[in-house]
Order: C-alpha cells, then sequence, then structure tokens
C-alpha cells in the first residue's frame, strides 16, 4: 500500500454529483500513478484517495489497468485534436513548412504537458505494464504516424526531398517523440514545452529535408 499521504476513508461516503465516481477515480489515479508510481499503487489506494468504495472502483473499471490506459488516452485525445484545430488556423495553409511543423508541434506539446502529473502517467507510467497496453499504444502511434504521413506527403508536395522512404521516415520521428516525451516525463524538473517544440522542429525537418532536396541541406538540419 502507498505511504498515506492521502487520508484514507475512514467510512463516510464523499458527497458527489452523478458521475462522480469515475472522475474522483480519474483524479486519484492521475495523482497516485504519478507520484508514486503505477506498479506500486493498488485499487485499495486509489479508493482510500478517491473516498470511494472498492466495489464502486470496479463499477467504472474492470482492472487498474483500464484506469490506466482512460488516463493515457484523455491526454493522446487531447493531444490530437489541438493538432487537428491548429490546422484549421489561420495561415496555416500558406505558411512555409517549417512554419507549419512547429505550430502544429507547439499545439500538440501544449496540450499533452499542461499538467506534469498527466504527462508522467501518460508517457512513462504505461511504458511495460502488458502486452495489451503495448498494442494500445501501437494503436495511438498507428493513428499519429497517418497524421504525419499526410503532413510528410504535403511537404514532398511542396517540394521537399523528404530524405529516404516515407514510411520509415515517418516511424523514426514518431518513435523519436515518444522517447523526447517520456525524458520529460521523467525528469523532476520537466523541460519546458517550447524546447520540446523546437526539437520535434528540428527534427522534422532534418528528416523532411529542404525544398530543394539537397543533402547539404539535410546535414545542416541535423547538425543544428
Amino acid at each position: 500500500m502507498v505511504d498515506v499521504a492521502v487520508e484514507l476513508w475512514n467510512g463516510a461516503r464523499a458527497a458527489r454529483e452523478p458521475g462522480g465516481v469515475r472522475a474522483q477515480l480519474m483524479a486519484a489515479g492521475r495523482t497516485l500513478f504519478a507520484v508514486y508510481g503505477y506498479a506500486h499503487t493498488s485499487v485499495q489506494d486509489l479508493c482510500a484517495a478517491a473516498h470511494v468504495e472498492v466495489r464502486d472502483f470496479y463499477r467504472e473499471f474492470a482492472s487498474r489497468e483500464a484506469l490506466l490506459v482512460d488516463l493515457y488516452d484523455d491526454v493522446a485525445t487531447r493531444g490530437m485534436r489541438a493538432s487537428e484545430v491548429e490546422l484549421t488556423a489561420e495561415g496555416m495553409d500558406t505558411c512555409p513548412t517549417e512554419e507549419r511543423v512547429r505550430r502544429l508541434f507547439d499545439a500538440y506539446v501544449r496540450a499533452v504537458t499542461r499538467d506534469p502529473q498527466e504527462a508522467r502517467v501518460a508517457f512513462v507510467e504505461v511504458l511495460g505494464v502488458s502486452r495489451e497496453m503495448d498494442e494500445h499504444l501501437t494503436m495511438w502511434r498507428s493513428v499519429w504516424t497517418e497524421f504525419l504521413t499526410q503532413e510528410a506527403e504535403r511537404a514532398r508536395g511542396r517540394g521537399h526531398g523528404v530524405d529516404g522512404d516515407l514510411d520509415v521516415v515517418v516511424k523514426v520521428l514518431t518513435r523519436s517523440v515518444d522517447e523526447l516525451l517520456a525524458h520529460h516525463g521523467r525528469r523532476p524538473r520537466q523541460v519546458p514545452p517550447a524546447w520540446l517544440t523546437s526539437e520535434f522542429t528540428r527534427l522534422s525537418m532534418a528528416m523532411i529535408g529542404p525544398a530543394d532536396g539537397s543533402a547539404a541541406g539535410v546535414a545542416d538540419a541535423v547538425s543544428g
């Protein structure tokens, strides 16, 4: 059991609105998984923090992992929606490729890192949990691969010489984004969102290549 940083439930049910149990458990999971780690947090710990009974937990979630999946999906969905909204923002269709990439990543990064605990849970605590969780993350990765492939194809259509096989380039970029976000989530003092945006933009432009397709331009982007 988690050390009592959370006051144990004394038997009195907390007053809550209908549907509030799930929200209370999500809030408890977000905090306890981030502070103590998913592996060291039990269902009993979650219920104590949320001021609900264990049977309430199992009415809402099939398992502790199901709660973790929902927490991850909240963050992943918010990030995807933020990027999609930015796609329709003024000037996105006419701005230079690098600016477009930067704006898309900026919208995404700000959405997924706005809460340090959420970022820790979504990009660190989900790793290595189970085969099912790995498959769930792979599914989300495929969604991002499709999104980024469309952006890379658009850049190619505007004269950028995408450096290498498009499918490989996008998969490498997607993995790099995951790694940097995990790095962000692990750090006691998380790196600023602007730094993440800058790195993602730099990596993307290195892989997309310059508009003239010259190898020298790609080398400059990688070393920059």
